[in-house]
């Protein structure tokens, strides 16, 4: 959650109350947030163990008491102190939600932004907005700054998705070009000095200067580019080199009037939800409250976009069932007190549909976390108050317990470590190379993300071996002398077009599976096939005749504890991951199968390209098996 820190005095000052500590603290908790420390500069020095100040320096810092804020993730209009009185005032019923207008400039002449097609392959997104008449004090100023930082923390992703950049309009011309060069070319005087860098020579200077180490991280988000993102004026005049930093040109004063926003992004959807925010926290401090100025952004690449208008500043509508509500809740609330709720938490003006069954709710454009009933009826729990939630011992008696599933896992897992199997916990997610092409299996359905974040995560595993090589190919510094034995017991996703959850057929369905692999000096094929005995013996499932007299252990096979009609056997695999010849599948035959075996999992010597695929250096064995078929 993310924390902002605001001065007492301040808070309490624009909220028009002085509360003590307590009750601003139970204030916090009736509103859904959490009042997390109660600090001051002074403080926070004494207690950082890294901080030397001397005694002089410390009696210089401040001791106004700050309160520290937990907002959730995704209440970006509570990042800085205009979002927090302003949405506590209203949830007081002190004030109305405002209405926020898009006006168009006193001389009809729009300001004008164009994408060229160049900046497509490192941040092809902009949007753009004007603040007129903006008055500033030291401390608006300083919460505009601390909002930016904000964003760029948490929504923005540290400025990978979205990097946003203000700047004195007064001081620049429009139109505006939002434009990809080399870096040699783009040469500004930057916020953080005042001499004039070329952006090559500006990148190695934040990558080397102790000064500017609040920007080294950012430097790898267009480092190794070819060519920088850059915004220039009409006249040339550089404004910022996005993520990095703006332009000394056009920095803003307290003597600021007109403020040209712009965010440039990969993701459109988090920019305009950015400049959203913005401008709607800091257009308060207009002459004409709650006002913003729209600039068109054009596009030289069509393909990317035919151009829009920004901010959007969009309304919407959602809806949610008054019984849904009531029930998720834990009240009996009339739909008409559920309407009057909604003005206290930004959700009005609401309206009953559908013969008064059906709430619907009107989301501002500050509110960009609610998307769903859910969080309508979350909403309306806060309007109401928790603490007027009346407690009620539950109608239904029940007792929990594991899930036979996780019980079995959980069992299994301590008698695999006993035979000295480490247990491993791998990424859910997996390239689709990884996945199929390295075990050599052929290419077949899976999960697929639609937008990977990179090649790694492009398909839910539908195997767990794949986790447990890369584990021994980072892991090729350790000693194999004596075998080297990794399990997993988790899930894999296979698509299933019949698997139906809450009467929804959802495509896939989940499977529990165990995995294990030896690899060491030699292939320890009967280290794997002893492990899988074992697991069998555990699960109570006892080997056929066949089997059993193909085995040194026939009289040890009288006294072993199994189930009635649970059998298994293993006959030579085709499986293309293992050595030809050197694998085996492993056949379960149960109560109510008819005597057909079951494959529920296989076992073998890998196949040399397998290991090659994962750059391991040893022979390996593995098993792969089914548990639910063992309950």
């Amino acid at each position: 959650m993310p924390t902002v820190s605001v001065e007492r005095d301040a808070l309490f000052t624009n909220l028009g109350h002085t509360y003590t500590d307590e009750e601003f603290d139970e204030l916090c908790f009736e509103f859904g947030v959490e009042l997390d420390e109660i600090t001051s500069e002074r403080e926070e020095a004494l207690k950082n163990e890294n901080a030397k100040l001397t005694k002089q320096e410390l009696e210089s810092l401040s001791t106004t008491v700050i309160y520290k804020i937990d907002v959730p993730a995704n209440r970006y209009d509570l990042l800085c102190i205009e979002g927090i009185v302003r949405a506590l005032k209203i949830f007081l019923c002190e004030m109305d939600a405002p209405t926020y207008k898009i006006v168009e400039p006193s001389n009809n002449a729009r300001q004008c932004m164009t994408v060229l097609k160049a900046t497509n392959p490192i941040r092809p997104y902009a949007v753009c907005a004007v603040l007129r008449d903006v008055t500033f004090t030291p401390e608006r100023y300083a919460s505009f700054i601390d909002l930016q930082d904000q964003l760029h923390r948490n929504l923005c992703r540290q400025r990978t998705l979205v990097a946003i950049g203000t700047h004195d309009l007064d001081t620049i011309q429009g139109p505006f070009t939002y434009n990809a060069e080399t870096p040699r070319d783009i040469s500004f005087v930057p916020l953080t000095h005042d001499v004039e860098f070329n952006a090559a020579d500006l990148m190695e200077e934040y990558l080397n200067d102790p000064a500017c180490k609040h920007l080294k991280p950012y430097v790898p988000i267009i480092y190794d580019a070819e060519k920088y993102p850059v915004i220039r004026d009409v006249n040339g005049v550089v404004l910022s080199l996005p993520p990095m930093i703006n332009g000394a040109h056009s920095k803003i004063t307290l003597d600021t009037k007109n403020v040209f926003i712009e965010c440039t992004a990969t993701d459109l959807t988090k920019a305009n939800i950015v400049l959203d925010t913005v401008v709607t926290m800091f257009s308060e401090h207009c002459a004409a409250p709650f006002t913003v100025e729209p600039v068109d952004v054009k596009y030289e690449d069509e393909s990317v976009s035919k151009g829009y208008t920004t901010p959007q500043l969009f309304l919407r509508k959602e809806t949610a069932a008054i019984d849904f509500v009531n029930s998720l809740i834990g009240i009996d609330l009339p739909a008409e007190e559920m309407v009057k709720l909604c003005e206290k938490v930004q959700l009005g003006p609401a309206s009953l549909l559908s013969e008064g069954t059906v709430l619907e709710v009107t989301v501002p454009p500050t509110r960009s976390d609610i998307l769903h009933a859910v969080d309508v009826a979350e909403d309306i729990g806060i309007a109401f108050g928790y603490n007027n939630i009346v407690k009620r011992v539950p109608t239904t008696c029940t007792v929990g317990g594991e899930q036979p599933l996780n019980a079995l896992g959980d069992l299994l897992r301590e008698e695999i470590s006993r035979a000295g199997y480490v247990e491993v916990l791998t990424h859910g997610l997996s390239s689709c190379h990884e996945n199929f092409t390295a075990l050599r299996k052929p290419v077949t359905p899976a999960v697929e993300l639609l937008n990977p974040a990179n090649v790694e995560y492009q398909v839910v595993r539908t195997t767990l071996l794949t986790g447990l090589l890369k584990t021994l190919q980072h892991n090729k510094s350790a000693s194999f002398t004596k075998g080297f034995k990794l399990f997993e017991i988790s899930d894999i996703v296979l698509p299933d077009d019949e698997h139906v959850v809450c009467e929804s057929i959802v495509g896939a369905r989940n499977c529990r599976r165990v995995c294990a692999v030896y690899a060491g000096p030699t292939s320890g094929f009967e280290i794997i096939h002893g492990l899988v005995d074992r697991i069998m013996t555990l699960c109570e499932v006892s080997p056929e005749e066949a089997y059993i007299a193909n085995s040194a252990k026939g009289d040890e096979e009288k006294y072993r504890v199994a189930r009635e009609g649970y059998f298994y056997t293993i006959k030579e695999s085709t499986e293309e991951t293992f050595f030809p010849g050197r694998c085996a599948d492993i056949l379960l035959t149960y109560p109510g199968s008819g005597g057909a075996q079951l494959k529920i999992g296989s076992f073998g010597i890998l196949h040399p390209e397998v290991l090659k695929s994962f750059d391991i250096q040893y022979p390996a064995s593995s098993v792969e098996l089914d548990l639910e078929p063992l309950l």
